[in-house]
């Protein structure tokens, strides 16, 4: 018997969908927050565009525009909303400053993993809180790519108590700069192509950014080689965000179709990411002898903890759209993480005592 994937089933619907009587021609363009050649942050735009274009026969074209071209890595929301771009891909956490709220459609400290994220999205009513807090900009949202859990960042010294974070400036962006403000660092948001440089030139002592998949290209370990465990991003989900406008103007069977590859390379952008991720961290082992991969203390942590749940509180307390995602997420996180542990947490600690 012949096994289909998931994947390919979805593939094989929509070019049933697809056929030579489209004649509508549609000219999109997309901006992304990232560079062309960041992937695999930059992977789901340009395979969005491919296969759109595939199953409409050519007739509707989406072009990718990375940062390098549009010069402004975060300012996609307002892009999108303005009408420059019919599309961009970013993540929602980035306008913090417009809303919070939209933090949680990103990542939040101590939130779910990537399977608790989607299951909440698709299944979990998440989906439709997303739409309800992004109808005021007038753009739709989607989910566009999940990093999986991120690393806790690069720092150029160790992190032994409290008092080392006190001062420190460093980049992280999300409710997770805020918890580290609370703690004594100076926080800043600095766009990816500037990192480096920043590191470098002593601009900031630490950063967070991905995962090594990512990150040892970028060439951090160079500068601060002491690399710590996440707490932070447990699951960052990218988004697809597209104008409502000219999203209403398409035909019924091409938001069909560009709303399943949306699906289809979302998910596609886990599985790159993970196995970009799982090679680099094999390959850091015996490439890059320098680096220090560390957890942060039970001290610095338990204080992230409750530096993030006070910040939750006092958000919930005076913000009803943020209190009522904040509440779903939680509750949903409650009754999925049960099935988390007894499943891949279990799994994991029973395959690894026989060995």
């Amino acid at each position: 018997m012949k096994r289909f994937t998931p994947f390919l089933i979805l593939m094989t619907a929509c070019m049933l969908i697809a056929s030579p009587a489209f004649a509508k021609k549609v000219r999109w363009k997309v901006a992304m927050t990232w560079s062309s050649t960041l992937t695999p942050l930059a992977s789901p735009a340009p395979k969005l565009a491919k296969l759109v274009s595939d199953m409409t026969n050519g007739n509707f074209e989406i072009r990718v525009e990375g940062s390098e071209k549009h010069k402004a890595p975060l300012g996609i929301l307002d892009m999108v909303k303005g009408g420059q771009y019919e599309m961009g891909h970013s993540a929602s956490y980035y306008w913090k400053g417009k809303d919070v709220t939209m933090v949680f459609f990103t990542s939040v400290p101590f939130g779910m993993t990537a399977a608790e994220q989607y299951a909440w999205f698709y299944y979990g009513g998440g989906m439709e809180l997303m739409k309800k807090n992004y109808d005021k900009f007038g753009v739709l949202s989607f989910p566009g790519g999940n990093t999986g859990v991120q690393m806790g960042g690069w720092f150029r010294k160790e992190i032994k108590t409290l008092d080392d974070l006190k001062g420190l400036k460093m980049r992280i962006p999300g409710l997770a700069g805020e918890v580290f403000a609370k703690l004594g660092v100076n926080v800043t948001n600095i766009p990816s192509g500037e990192l480096y440089t920043s590191l470098d030139r002593g601009t900031i002592d630490a950063l967070e950014w991905v995962g090594p998949g990512m990150d040892i290209k970028m060439g951090f370990h160079k500068i601060a080689p002491y690399y710590y465990a996440g707490w932070h991003e447990p699951a960052s989900e990218m988004q697809f965000l597209i104008n409502k406008k000219e999203y209403d103007k398409l035909p019924d069977d091409y938001k069909a179709i560009l709303e399943t590859a949306m699906k289809a390379v979302s998910a596609d952008m886990y599985s790159e990411n993970f196995d970009a991720s799982a090679t680099a961290w094999a390959q850091m082992k015996t490439e890059f002898p320098n680096i220090k991969v560390m957890t942060f203390p039970p001290e610095v942590l338990k204080a992230m903890k409750a530096a993030s749940v006070e910040a939750y509180e006092a958000y919930a307390a005076d913000n009803p759209a943020f209190k009522e995602v904040y509440e779903s997420q939680k509750a949903y996180m409650a009754m999925a993480r049960e099935w988390t542990k007894m499943s891949d947490y279990y799994y994991i600690q029973t395959s690894e005592m026989v060995e």
